[in-house]
């Protein structure tokens, strides 16, 4: 790059004296003439006419050096904006009574004299020139379409631009050229490198290709592709580049081996060199990606390629129709353009390297060798030359654009009303004092439609609305090749960009003759996240399957999301279930036998009841203290019920009620057998001399106040409980990781505790109490049944204790529930013994 700068340094130097040599004028008369210092000799053609429209084209390049050859295609392209200004002349809707001229120069691919041509349309043509107002003399040129390339683009522009004229290329790419600041008067109707990139980057993610590998040319071009491509493969995501190379200039083998090594695929290419190379390596089983520099070139679409570069994929310019171009290209003749002897050497030199001949005299000094002379009778159409070939027409699209474009401006300058003009005092733009910036104002305003459809139109930096044709190289059955539109890729006012893409036109060099893969590593699968690789790209990663109670359910994903509390994942990781649901259920094997447990007893007790109800005139009812006996075969019937409460699903009201009707009834039951107990004992020192005196403690009135009170001491706790702390249902996800378990919080631990701990001193009493009295005579056997049956609640109780602790979920519902019915058939067994006694109590 430092020769580079250096040349342009100097080339500043050189304009600012043609530019001060040109404008500072030498005169003998009040300074009435101008004069030109120095004339640049250059190839061209030209048109007079009251605008003058330059251009600048690559008719000739240097293919060994000095010697120059001639480039139809390069010269088809100045004579489309010949032919677009022929057009516009005789369009009267499109500036009427104004007549475009052109000027247009070859600047024979070579920076210093495209500089030089692009000089030549700013300063004039004439060595001299009257400083009047009547306007005698050759119009100035206020707008020049070129250059072709983006080096001559970015070195033109920059001092070009200090006159505020505008140039609007038809094939300059390079993205640094969008810079207002640098670059304020340059505008293009070829889309930017910028959105050639992005389109690439859109095309790789259709594909899902995210592994890249990328090839420049070194130059200004390719160094501007590098930066912004990395830049915008960045940005995107996804995507990142397996290798970046600088294709060499020349045959330097060793570098391009060393480039090769890297056998990855999606190379951009520009020169023709490396693919010349990747035969001579037998370089195979790549997808090649063509940037619009080399996507339509035919010297590389051939025999020898295919095997190698079939199944390209590429970003071409635009390709449009030009009606009436190819009946204007058959009619060019020299003696038509040499008529006003206008200097258009262009199309004599087009004229002896088509027919071989030369002009006499003088020769053109451009054609390489001897020939016949030039008749002029030659026949064009007979002529087999790509010259004519209007089939695809990609630059010459964009320098009819390019015209138009500026013909459309001027017409919006020419039509503006006096008095309302942009411009200071709300003033117009004339012809006579047109000065460049009047015209680009109008420029940057543009907006028409294209016979072809397309819209053109310029954003703040000045570049046209982007369309870029989606080419894909066709290696066909027969050996021949095609190079198919398979789809486009655009940027519209009102829907913004779009990619469409016929994937059933695409050729693949492949086996399958399927879409090829180019990862880095193997997208995850939804139920994993991507772990990125030490100290590789973002795209070579591991993939990880999510931990329990996380899902992803996209492709790629970078974390694994949580699923909400009631949720567990999927064993496949890929999404949220419900978690399952866990209660001590009425319909599982264990609930049915608790269930069925718990209705036996009560039935049991209810024939009990029934049978003690009907007896209950007998000796044997009546000595069994019938009241207490009713009451307690009442509360232990509450108690097998009671149990029913511990299964289902838990809800407020069974949370309440649950341990309150527990406690309750529990209380009332041992309430029962603990002032039987009394009874017997008080009976039994009754029948001693003396002890008469006992029983008035233990009347009917006293056995039911005692009852009454000691259960009323429960239900106060059981309230209390309930006020301050009640039980509620809970949603417990501590237990198990996929499951729900529906139990119910006693709320205040204390209050449970007081609840069990009461019943259980109750129950202690009555078995110390019926303990004391074991030793009783046989007629008075009750005392060993209740002594009995309080030890098997006691041992219940006792057990129940650490067994609930350390039982989870509904199992800890179910120890409960066994207790009760434990605990409940213990009790039934002491009344059912009761009614058969040894012998009859006499109480």
């Amino acid at each position: 790059m430092g020769p580079f700068f250096d040349t342009l340094k100097f080339l500043y130097f050189y304009v600012i004296m043609i530019y001060f040599s040109s404008h500072f004028f030498i005169s003998e008369s009040l300074f009435s003439t101008c004069k030109l210092r120095r004339q640049f000799y250059l190839n061209g053609m030209h048109k007079p006419g009251d605008v003058i429209l330059g251009g600048l084209f690559e008719v000739h390049y240097t293919s060994v050096f000095p010697e120059l050859t001639f480039d139809p295609p390069g010269f088809r392209h100045a004579m489309t904006m010949a032919f677009a200004i022929d057009e516009i002349n005789k369009n009267a809707n499109l500036l009427p009574n104004v007549t475009l001229g052109y000027s247009l120069y070859d600047n024979c691919a070579t920076l210093v004299i495209g500089f030089s041509a692009a000089l030549s349309l700013v300063s004039g043509r004439e060595e001299k020139f009257l400083l009047h107002e009547n306007c005698l003399g050759t119009p100035p040129v206020v707008g020049i379409v070129g250059d072709s390339f983006s080096t001559f683009s970015i070195a033109t522009s920059d001092v070009i631009g200090l006159f505020k004229m505008p140039i609007v290329s038809y094939f300059a790419t390079c993205s640094c050229l969008s810079d207002r600041h640098k670059f304020p008067s340059f505008f293009r109707t070829i889309p930017s490198d910028a959105f050639q990139v992005h389109a690439m980057i859109r095309i790789l993610k259709h594909f899902g290709w995210t592994w890249a590998g990328l090839l420049v040319s070194d130059d200004d071009y390719g160094v501007h592709v590098a930066r912004s491509f990395r830049q915008a493969l960045a940005q995107s995501g996804g995507s990142c580049l397996a290798y970046s190379e600088i294709l060499p200039w020349g045959e330097n083998s060793a570098e391009l081996r060393r480039i090769q090594v890297n056998q990855h695929f999606l190379p951009l290419l520009r020169s023709q060199f490396p693919s010349l190379y990747v035969i001579k390596q037998n370089v195979t089983g790549l997808q090649w990606m063509a940037s619009e520099a080399w996507t339509t070139a035919a010297v590389l679409q051939t025999t020898r390629h295919m095997p190698y570069l079939s199944g390209t994929l590429g970003i071409a310019i635009r390709r449009g129709e030009i009606p009436g171009l190819r009946d204007f290209l058959m009619k060019m003749h020299p003696d038509i353009y040499d008529r006003n002897n206008n200097g258009n050497s262009m199309v004599r030199q087009f004229w002896e390297y088509t027919f071989q001949c030369r002009f006499a005299p003088p020769p053109s000094g451009w054609l390489q060798g001897g020939g016949a002379l030039c008749t002029g009778q030659e026949e064009l159409a007979n002529m087999e030359t790509e010259f004519l070939d209007v089939s695809n027409l990609r630059p010459e699209y964009n320098i009819y654009k390019a015209v138009y474009a500026l013909a459309y401006a001027l017409d919006d300058m020419l039509r503006c009303a006096p008095g309302r003009g942009p411009f200071s005092g709300n003033s117009c733009a004339t012809l006579q004092k047109l000065e460049p910036w009047q015209l680009m104002h109008y420029l940057e305003k543009v907006h028409f439609t294209t016979p072809f459809g397309d819209e053109v139109s310029f954003d703040e930096n000045g570049d046209a609305l982007p369309i870029y044709d989606i080419m894909n190289w066709q290696w066909l059955p027969d050996g021949s090749t095609k190079v198919q539109n398979v789809g486009v890729v655009k940027k519209t006012a009102l829907k913004g960009e779009e990619l469409r893409l016929d994937e059933d036109k695409i050729f693949w060099n492949s086996d399958s003759k399927q879409v090829t893969s180019s990862v880095c590593s193997v997208s995850c699968p939804p139920g994993t996240r991507m772990a990125r690789k030490n100290g590789q790209p973002a795209c070579c990663f591991d993939c990880v399957r999510c931990s329990e109670r996380k899902f992803s359910n996209e492709t790629d994903s970078l974390e694994c999301t949580s699923c909400p509390e009631d949720f567990w994942s999927s064993p496949q990781r890929d999404r949220c279930v419900p978690k399952k649901t866990e209660f001590l259920s009425y319909h599982e094997p264990l609930g049915i036998c608790l269930t069925t447990a718990s209705l036996l007893g009560t039935f049991i007790c209810a024939v009990v009841l029934g049978i003690f109800t009907h007896y209950r005139s007998t000796p044997i009812v009546r000595a069994n203290n019938s009241e207490l006996s009713f009451l307690l075969l009442v509360s232990l019937k509450l108690c097998f019920l009671c149990s029913l409460l511990f299964i289902g699903r838990p809800r407020l009201w069974t949370c309440q009620l649950r341990h309150a009707a527990f406690g309750i009834s529990f209380v009332l039951c041992v309430s029962c057998i603990l002032v039987k107990t009394m009874v017997v004992v008080a009976v039994f020192k009754a029948s001693k001399p003396g002890g008469g005196t006992n029983l008035k403690w233990f009347g009917s009135v006293q056995q039911r106040g005692t009852v009454l009170v000691l259960t009323s001491i429960q239900a106060a706790i059981c309230t209390a409980w309930l006020i301050s702390s009640s039980p509620v249902p809970h949603k417990n996800t501590q237990y198990y990781n996929d499951k729900i378990v529906f139990e119910c919080v006693v709320g205040s631990t204390i209050g449970f505790a007081v609840l069990l701990g009461y019943i259980g001193v109750l129950a202690i009493l009555s078995f110390l109490l019926a303990f004391l009295a074991r030793n009783l005579p046989d007629n008075f056997n009750e005392a060993k049944l209740i002594t009995f049956s309080m030890l098997i609640f006691c041992a219940v109780w006792v057990a129940f204790v650490p067994a609930y602790v350390n039982s989870p979920g509904k199992y800890a519902d179910a120890v409960e529930v066994f207790a009760i019915l434990a605990s409940s058939f213990g009790l039934l067994v002491y009344i059912l013994d009761c009614f058969l006694p040894e012998e009859e109590p006499v109480y």
